[in-house]
């Protein structure tokens, strides 16, 4: 996703503290997501599924994300924060919003902070939903759902993003992508030490107390085979709070914008609004830059090689680009076999990328060819559609070796930025109306 395609990241002031939030949406309805422990309004956009999960909850709601006192991009506050604190940043963010009144979602240990807001602030709260939560966070004799505390505590002495992301997300734990950027959404959250403090709070968390005394429609979901917080917590909050409604999926993922994010989004959607939609997420068109790179005589060099050594020189060829693409605030859209695409939201980032493939890819004796075009592009989640992407595929194939080759509208938008170029002239693309005139770009 490009930057330009995000939600701007704002501040809400409760008391002394400035809370750090999102909007994606325009209504008709509000929906305010309380989140778990690990929180960064705009690191999590980073995180596989989530930017398309909002977008599923923004085709009918204004989707308000936050980050609590202490963590993501919010204010650091000492010790750790009460719920009645923490509900007072939600009213915050509301405020700041004129919204007077909201569905709330909370999600893992935001479910308890959600229900304590219902029960405490009813006349905010149109709908109360939550997700892989619980009534407490861990365990006593006469609630034995949770983990036990011993157990969270000794948790906390063997953080390997691995082995915690396959309790939060096993479908995504063999993936050392996914584990590294789990990871980065954890040091992002919180410090070690603040991370635990707010463990030893939450040990101390129960609103059983509470449970009673909701009286807004309330929607129940869990995943069966979910071994962070196990399904009997969801049943307990279903049997205590007046009127709930249960919904159990299979999938044993705790994280919501991983499994099936269609039925789960749609569930909600009905519950909110009485209408139900599990059809694809629409496709957001934003302006963006458009990178295709190609090796060079990449058959011949597969046959001079062998398959082995082929195979061996393609994976640091992906590696070495995949860093340079993030270096310079870039989207891997995908690698192509011989080549990758990508998008960034600055053409000169785009152009200075571009041109540091070559001397990167030097000592594998590997030459590469680049076209780049600005323009609008769909964005589909995982990949990006358009005449844009088109457009940028066929400057690329007029490039020569270690060349890169840009459209007049890039180089156009990159002046004064002390980047050269020079006129290749004006071509026809295949497949694409009209003539372009072509320009190579150095440094």
């Amino acid at each position: 996703m490009t930057t330009a395609n995000l939600p701007e990241t704002r501040f809400a002031q409760s008391g002394d503290v400035s809370i750090a939030y999102q909007v994606m949406g325009e209504g008709p309805v509000n929906l305010v997501i309380i989140p778990g422990i690990i929180s960064n309004v705009e690191f999590a956009h980073e995180q596989t599924g989530y930017t398309d999960y909002l977008r599923r909850l923004a085709r009918f709601a204004r989707v308000v994300t936050f980050d609590k006192r202490g963590q993501g991009l919010s204010d650091r506050v000492p010790g750790a924060p009460t719920l009645e604190e923490r509900s007072d940043d939600v009213r915050a963010v509301m405020d700041d919003l004129d919204m007077t009144h909201a569905a709330i979602f909370g999600i893992s240990e935001g479910s308890m902070m959600s229900v304590f807001f219902a029960a405490t602030h009813p006349e905010r709260v149109t709908h109360l939903i939550t997700f892989g939560g619980g009534a407490r966070y861990a365990s006593t004799d006469d609630y034995p759902y949770a983990p036990p505390a011993a157990m969270i505590r000794a948790a906390l002495t063997n953080m390997d993003p691995a082995a915690v992301l396959r309790y939060f997300a096993p479908s995504l734990a063999d993936d050392p992508a996914e584990v590294a950027r789990f990871a980065k959404q954890g040091r992002l959250s919180s410090s070690p030490g603040n991370y635990r403090a707010l463990i030893e709070m939450n040990l101390e968390l129960d609103v059983r107390g509470v449970l009673g005394q909701i009286r807004v429609p309330t929607l129940i979901l869990h995943r069966k085979a979910d071994l962070v917080r196990n399904i009997e917590n969801a049943r307990y909050l279903a049997g205590h709070i007046p009127g709930a409604k249960l919904i159990e999926y299979p999938e044993a993922d705790h994280i919501p914008w991983v499994g099936d994010v269609a039925r789960l989004c749609a569930d909600i959607e009905e519950f909110v609004t009485g209408e139900r939609n599990e059809g694809p997420a629409t496709f957001d068109r934003v302006l963006a830059t458009v990178l295709f790179t190609d090796i060079v005589d990449s058959t011949a060099q597969a046959a001079a090689m062998g398959d082995a050594a082929w195979r061996k020189a393609l994976d640091e060829h992906d590696r070495i680009a995949k860093r340079l693409i993030e270096q310079h605030r870039g989207r891997l859209i995908k690698t192509t076999g011989d080549g990758v695409l990508a998008t960034f939201d600055g053409p000169g980032r785009a152009i200075k990328c571009a041109l540091g493939m070559e001397p990167a890819l030097a000592r594998l004796k590997l030459s590469v060819r680049a076209g780049l075009h600005t323009g609008e592009v769909e964005d589909r989640g995982d990949d990006i559609g358009g005449i844009a992407v088109h457009a940028a595929a066929r400057v690329m194939s007029k490039a020569g070796p270690g060349e890169v080759l840009v459209s007049r509208v890039v180089a156009d938008l990159v002046a004064g930025s002390g980047i050269a170029f020079e006129d290749r002239g004006e071509a026809e693309l295949k497949g694409v109306p009209g003539t372009w005139r072509l320009l190579a770009a150095s440094i």
